[in-house]
């Protein structure tokens, strides 16, 4: 087994210190709400962001700063870094891109070999690093050869598995079917992945409403565990 292969699991691994498990993504406020109450439903609302958020935007983006830190382009990095961020529909979501971008690149920094990554020590690629955490992730598999099919399919289960363990914390959610709805989504993911490489610059974006209601509902929620 390559040491590629540990690498990403580290870069996908619940443990890793970029406080990915303080956000919800507006699902606080849709359990608060009642629009997810059991397993059933919190299935039906990751499906809708599978479809309408992972496949059309965060996915193909991931593939743009990729193509971009392999063509050593800072200036295309920084535009898909802002037009990311353009593209996050509530301050607390615009709020999380930025902090986990900069929790993820102070990471980086203190990595053993670190200093062999001269974009870490430039200011016009650490703008793009620090504005989204999609550049990072894409910096990390780039210098550690994970290749690109590897790399969308660990981003996207780190996305899932996130979720599902807030799911479990909220509704509140037993382990069991935490796991039972982890399962229903294994079989959907390769295909994602698959349509993902397919998607066109002009067709990338958002299409799920009901997270960004919940978001912008959530960032005047009266008592609340997440912070978006």
């Amino acid at each position: 087994m390559s040491a590629a292969y540990f690498r990403l699991q580290q870069l996908i691994s619940p443990s890793l210190p970029i406080g990915a498990f303080t956000y919800s993504q507006g699902m606080e406020w849709a359990v608060e709400s009642g629009w997810i109450k059991k397993a059933d439903s919190l299935y039906d609302w990751l499906d809708s962001l599978l479809s309408g958020t992972m496949v059309t935007m965060e996915l193909p983006m991931l593939l743009r700063f990729a193509d971009a830190i392999d063509a050593g382009d800072a200036d295309a990095c920084l535009q898909h870094a802002a037009f990311l961020l353009s593209c996050r529909e509530t301050s607390e979501l615009r709020a999380e891109e930025n902090q986990r971008g900069q929790a993820f690149t102070a990471l980086l920094d203190k990595l053993p070999e670190s200093a062999e990554w001269p974009e870490l020590n430039n200011s016009e690629w650490r703008a793009s690093l620090e504005m989204s955490q999609l550049a990072g992730f894409a910096l990390a598999c780039h210098k550690w050869q994970i290749n690109r099919e590897d790399m969308l399919c660990g981003y996207l289960w780190s996305w899932l598995e996130n979720m599902v363990i807030g799911a479990v914390k909220l509704i509140p959610l037993g382990q069991s079917d935490g796991q039972r709805v982890l399962f229903r989504f294994t079989e959907k993911l390769g295909h994602a992945c698959e349509q993902a490489f397919a998607v066109e610059d002009d067709d990338i974006g958002a299409s799920s409403p009901a997270q960004a209601i919940a978001s912008s509902l959530h960032e005047t929620q009266y008592c609340r565990l997440f912070r978006s």
